[in-house]
């Protein structure tokens, strides 16, 4: 099966308020391995950019100037991740940027029903614990030593590794398919042409008989006497 997963950089928290996408990666996975292709991309947002969102992702307003607009590469982003499901922390957070960068564009949004949020599996696997990405690839032992300030494309890949752990790790073979339930069902089958032999005597001899016997009377208070 074919996923994305994918984080966002914004200016701010909140489309409706106008802030604005400055930044997307993904990731493809197939069967929850990562195959290696990815689209990371940088925008400019045509607005000023926060202090409070710089200390967050780094990234300027000088750096993102002649970066391209959303609309510019939009097409290249819907033909990367096809109809796949889209995994992401948080995912209504970045789903409402990329559907309100769809929506100035012109486009089609992504329906909410493709949307997987690995907040929402961690919060069932660990109920009451942390479920920030930080937190996750400390529980499952996941290096983040590079990861300094948030980027996309990094975030992306830390959280496909997490994303595997949430799902089972890497026994992704103890997911059985119809067709692996029907091979173990014929394996366990009782075998009808087997010849099966009686059991060989076993009783004891007159000698182990009285050889045990003559032990009994050697032991002191046996609880089988009171």
């Amino acid at each position: 099966m074919r996923e994305i997963i994918f984080d966002t950089e914004t200016t701010g928290l909140d489309p409706q308020r106008g802030d604005r996408m400055v930044e997307i990666g993904c990731i493809e996975m197939v069967n929850r391995v990562a195959t290696g292709r990815t689209f990371h991309a940088y925008f400019n947002p045509e607005r000023n950019m926060p202090a409070e969102a710089e200390a967050v992702h780094g990234l300027s307003e000088a750096f993102l100037a002649d970066k391209p607009k959303f609309a510019e590469r939009a097409a290249e982003l819907i033909a990367f991740i096809e109809d796949s499901p889209l995994i992401a922390h948080n995912a209504g957070f970045d789903f409402g940027f990329l559907n309100a960068e769809m929506t100035i564009c012109g486009l089609d949004i992504v329906s909410r029903d493709r949307m997987v949020d690995t907040v929402a599996i961690a919060r069932t696997r660990h109920p009451g614990a942390k479920l920030s990405l930080d937190a996750l690839c400390t529980r499952y032992g996941i290096d983040r030593s590079h990861r300094t300030k948030h980027g996309a494309l990094l975030d992306a890949e830390l959280l496909a590794q997490v994303y595997v752990e949430l799902r089972g790790g890497r026994q992704i073979g103890l997911e059985l398919a119809a067709d692996r339930r029907k091979e173990i069902v014929t394996v366990m089958t009782v075998r009808t042409d087997r010849v099966f032999r009686p059991a060989r005597p076993h009783a004891a001899s007159e000698a182990e008989l009285a050889a045990h016997a003559e032990f009994i009377q050697t032991l002191k208070a046996p609880l089988w006497s009171t």
